[in-house]
């Protein structure tokens, strides 16, 4: 049994059913860091012909500013005027989006160990919060969208048809981004991360860099949880989805059920 904190569903701020000024549907995803939400949307979004909205990397574009400019992540003021003077776009692509700040695509390099870290610290600060959310607002206004973050059907879109909350073990978690940061041949599916033909030096090199991720995506959950604007945790009318114990294909599987649960997609 893994030890992790439960997390409390937080109050209705709005109606569940759908928003008549709306298209198509929204279907939220949240979850804590590495939970595999990315992943998620790009596949319902596949499936079911929506756009892919990854609002999470409005964060690392503005974080990516922060790292260039000489910004400090804890102070909120210069933030805000940066973001202010910052044009993010996302640009929904069949694999994913092209993100592109100030018009330099920038879709792999905020994906960097560095930016992830600043993007955590930069989405704390309450009045930057809000500036996203309409960003993000204006973003799904027709809806026909999968948007993923951490307050997406508890803060975004409130109202959103479908709202899945995506969690797993913080161990799990931390294997998952640990594989994704730092590919490696022995890292197949089912595989552990350390592979024994390995010498010890090497070998526990791995296992260093393995833990230190894994520290850090604890202490990223603390912030994300004890945050003052907007806390992570599941909308009171979300589907949890815990993937602890699934594989990939099962995940798809149950969140696909969930959407055609809530609307009548084909």
């Amino acid at each position: 049994m893994h030890d992790r904190p439960k997390l409390q569903p937080d109050a209705v701020t709005a109606p569940s059913a759908a928003n008549p000024a709306r298209e198509r549907p929204v279907i939220a995803i949240d979850g804590p860091a590495g939970a595999g939400k990315s992943t998620l949307a790009a596949h319902l979004a596949r499936r079911f012909g929506f756009l892919n909205l990854e609002t999470g990397a409005m964060y690392r574009a503005l974080a990516l500013k922060a790292i260039e400019s000489d910004t400090s992540f804890d102070e909120e003021e210069p933030l805000l005027a940066l973001a202010e003077s910052t044009r993010i776009e996302l640009q929904p692509q069949i694999e994913g989006n092209r993100v592109l700040v100030d018009g330099s695509d920038v879709s792999r390099r905020i994906r960097e160990p560095d930016v992830t870290s600043a993007a955590s610290r930069v989405s704390v600060h309450p009045r930057l919060r809000a500036w996203m959310v309409e960003q993000q607002r204006a973003l799904g206004t027709k809806g026909g969208g999968v948007m993923e973050g951490r307050d997406i059907g508890t803060k975004v879109f409130p109202d959103a048809e479908v709202k899945i909350f995506l969690d797993a073990a913080p161990e799990v978690r931390g294997d998952r981004r640990y594989r994704q940061v730092i590919p490696r041949q022995t890292f197949a599916s089912g595989q552990p991360a350390s592979d024994p033909s390995e010498d010890p030096e090497t070998a526990e090199r791995h296992r260093l860099a393995q833990q230190a991720m894994l520290d850090e995506m604890r202490e990223r959950d603390r912030r994300d949880r004890e945050r003052a604007e907007s806390p992570l945790r599941p909308a009171a009318d979300a589907e949890i989805l815990d993937s602890t114990a699934m594989t990939l294909e099962e995940v798809l599987a149950r969140a696909e059920e969930i959407v055609l649960t809530h609307v009548p997609l084909q």
